[in-house]
């Protein structure tokens, strides 16, 4: 991220925590019916350069990054040997190196974790985040960003990628697409977004983020979850690949898979008060025990707040779960894009 932008954003009337324009209700309302652009500045990027860097990420991860074409991207994970998840990231190519985007306040453990594994492997890992400007645009018509940018890339596939000028950009879903940018471009780039679409903060992407059901893992809840606990496997997340051979904590998310041992799963709901992720939830079912935790976060549209919860199907179904406490706040359950159906044994979400 180059020296001028933040700067040039707080110009725009950014808040020093990047969470709002100043109107975070407005933001929210209209990241839910309108067009929004929004600053990522709480991702980050990790460049993996040299002739071997496929392969390297390629046996550390959960998805086959070998089959990531130039035009392509996926989400991965890393886990432990343990199979609970370090890191999520965001995998596309930049020429012949690959980017991985995931949250920053993780960043500097996860580069040092990664370099630990380099070894003799031909590959430098790098924080790249300076070196592009990460956006975030979300709109229910697609012609609104073919007006701006293009009808190649508002006709994007899901996880296929286009160039634009100065960077690149990502369909992540429906209705969301990411921009990484150089520095240079940035600022261009946003005038031309936001002359259509409302400038909006971390809140409003983040709640997005909650409705497409899409995880995060934070500092607060690394190790906390395996993939499956998180949705990965299934298509609409596709963070997992079971053809593709070994990696840390493979044998575990394995077995999870075809034993049939997945007894959490992740679900959208809606709280009056705020909590933070990590934080346990509860159910009548399983007494004094937590039987799962906070994904995310994020404030709602229709007041109050929304989060991805990860807990026990059993408590999910019988729909009564409290967060923080026994006798917490009772959690209101809304519906995920997706289903939460099996995924047929092989390969599910490469």
């Amino acid at each position: 991220m180059t020296q001028e932008w933040i700067p040039f954003l707080a110009a725009q009337g950014l808040a020093a925590d990047g969470s709002s324009f100043g109107a975070a209700a407005e933001e929210l309302v209209a990241a839910r019916d309108g067009r929004i652009a929004a600053p990522l500045l709480d991702q980050g990027l990790i460049r993996a350069s040299g002739v071997e860097a496929a392969g390297f990420l390629h046996n550390l991860l959960t998805n086959d990054i070998n089959g990531i074409a130039p035009g392509a991207a996926r989400f991965a994970g890393l886990c432990t040997p343990k199979g609970r998840l370090l890191a999520l990231f965001l995998i596309w190519r930049d020429g012949d190196d690959f980017l991985l985007m995931l949250p920053r306040d993780i960043l500097p453990a996860i580069l040092k974790k990664l370099s630990m594994y380099i070894l003799r492997s031909k590959v430098k890992l790098s924080d790249a985040t300076a070196e592009r400007v990460l956006l975030g645009y979300s709109s229910a018509v697609a012609s609104s960003l073919a007006t701006m940018l293009g009808d190649p890339v508002a006709q994007l596939p899901r996880f296929a990628v286009a160039a634009v000028e100065g960077g690149q950009a990502i369909r992540l879903d429906d209705t969301r697409w990411l921009l990484a940018l150089e520095g240079s471009a940035a600022p261009s780039c946003w005038r031309q977004l936001t002359s259509a679409a409302r400038p909006v903060g971390l809140a409003a992407w983040q709640w997005l983020e909650i409705v497409a059901g899409q995880p995060r893992v934070v500092a607060a809840t690394q190790e906390a979850f395996v993939p499956q606990m998180l949705n990965m496997e299934l298509p609409a997340v596709a963070g997992v690949s079971f053809s593709k051979g070994c990696y840390p904590g493979q044998e575990i998310v394995a077995r999870t898979q075809y034993l049939g041992k997945v007894k959490r799963r992740t679900y959208r709901a809606r709280l009056a008060g705020e909590v933070v992720p990590g934080t346990h939830v509860y159910a009548p079912e399983t007494g004094d025990q937590h039987c799962g935790a906070v994904v995310s976060v994020a404030a709602s549209p229709g007041g109050g707040f929304e989060c991805l919860i990860c807990v026990q199907s059993g408590a999910a179904d019988a729909g009564e779960v409290h967060v923080g406490a026994v006798d917490g706040e009772r959690l209101e359950f809304l519906p995920l894009p997706y289903a939460l159906q099996a995924v047929p044994k092989g390969d599910a979400a490469s």
